[in-house]
């Protein structure tokens, strides 16, 4: 089996099933047609597949009517969704402390321009949500809270359910960017509000489709507005979903690929045990400092790593130039996250996994991390 040195999956995913591009090729060169736009049997085989696409969405989330999933770009499109529209008054807003600027930009935006705050959840030292220092937290203006299900820089968890439970009346908005396709999810048992996703990292979709879940969508306006092939008699947005939040033409060739890798998925090549195998050969290296959750069960497939004295870029370059590896070096767009677990400015060397890793790739950058560490 040949050896998989792409270890940049948090950014996007690589390779994907082969399925992904059969299914965008078959779009682009032989269905073709726009979607909700006509009524001819090329158009009805596109309509087929973006509804049975946001069917198998909503089912790997865990949600019961389809309809409240909507398509997007990408997560960073549906996060601005709910904030551009929650927080067009102001308010106060409850963040977990290793989000994203996907997150922390539009916060930030809010805070200059119309008074809106936001501030740090109570946390372990890996950046774990405390569930019960949650509500000592809460005020009458707090509007939302934001919650990155999986770190992009140490892989941690958050206990989603009991943050919910202690958020109370307060909305949550969770950021499932890395985690969906990877963690199971139960939105709806979870009482999730609101739910960002991507279709190009754990689903092994293509980049430029994602999308958001609503529970509610009476709360939240439309970020943009044009046409949607329905109720096109009015100048206002229809009233009903999905077609409030998707003007414009989908990315049908992306919804095509994503529905493919949801249909297709492949088998991991590799044990949760070897993962911590893994996790555990990095911690026994001297010198080397590894940003993971500090309970395994926490974990998910993201872990970053320093090297005393030695610029996370420098390792980085190494462990390309000589072994191939391919990595993300730096602050992955999440200083806060950074700032949070003592790695700001410089970042670290992280490392995204997938199905398609084994041990014995695992092994490989193991040994490599060592003989870069020994030059």
């Amino acid at each position: 089996m040949k050896r998989n040195t792409y270890f940049d999956n948090a950014a996007t995913s690589f390779p994907k099933p082969p399925a992904v591009a059969a299914a965008m090729s078959r779009y682009l060169n032989e269905v073709g047609g726009s979607y909700g736009r006509s009524a001819y049997s090329r158009a009805f085989d596109v309509a087929r597949t973006v509804e049975t696409t946001r069917d198998r969405l909503a089912e790997r989330m865990g949600v019961r009517d389809a309809e409240h999933v909507v398509f997007a770009a990408n997560a960073t499109h549906a996060i601005n969704l709910v904030l551009q529209s929650v927080l067009r008054r102001g308010g106060r807003v409850l963040i977990s402390p290793l989000e994203h600027n996907a997150v922390t930009r539009p916060l930030a935006a809010f805070a200059a321009s119309c008074g809106a705050s936001f501030e740090q959840l109570p946390h372990f030292a890996d950046g774990r949500v405390d569930p019960d220092r949650i509500e000592e937290l809460i005020t009458p203006d707090t509007v939302l809270a934001v919650i990155n299900h999986q770190s992009n820089v140490n892989g941690v968890i958050q206990p989603l359910a009991e943050i919910r439970r202690r958020l109370g009346a307060v909305p949550l908005l969770v950021d499932a960017s890395q985690s969906f396709g990877s963690i199971p999810l139960a939105v709806d048992d979870w009482q999730v509000d609101f739910l960002a996703f991507t279709g190009h990292k754990a689903l092994l979709g293509p980049t430029g489709i994602g999308g958001l879940y609503l529970r509610n969508p009476a709360a939240i306006e439309p970020l943009i507005y044009g046409g949607t092939g329905s109720s096109s008699e009015s100048f206002d947005m229809p009233d009903f979903l999905p077609d409030r939040y998707e003007a414009g033409t989908l990315n049908i060739a992306g919804i095509f690929g994503l529905l493919a890798a949801l249909d297709d998925p492949p088998a991991s090549r590799h044990s949760r045990e070897e993962f911590r195998r893994f996790i555990e050969e990095l911690q026994s290296i001297p010198s080397l400092r590894v940003l993971c959750a500090e309970r395994f069960q926490d974990q998910g497939d993201v872990v970053s790593f320093v090297q005393a004295g030695r610029d996370p870029a420098t390792l980085g370059h190494m462990l390309f130039d000589r072994f191939g590896i391919e990595t993300r070096v730096g602050l992955h767009c999440a200083p806060l996250a950074h700032q949070t677990l003592g790695t700001f400015p410089t970042g670290t060397v992280r490392v995204g996994v997938s199905l398609y890793h084994s041990a014995a790739d695992f092994s490989y950058l193991t040994e490599a991390i060592r003989e870069c560490i020994r030059l």
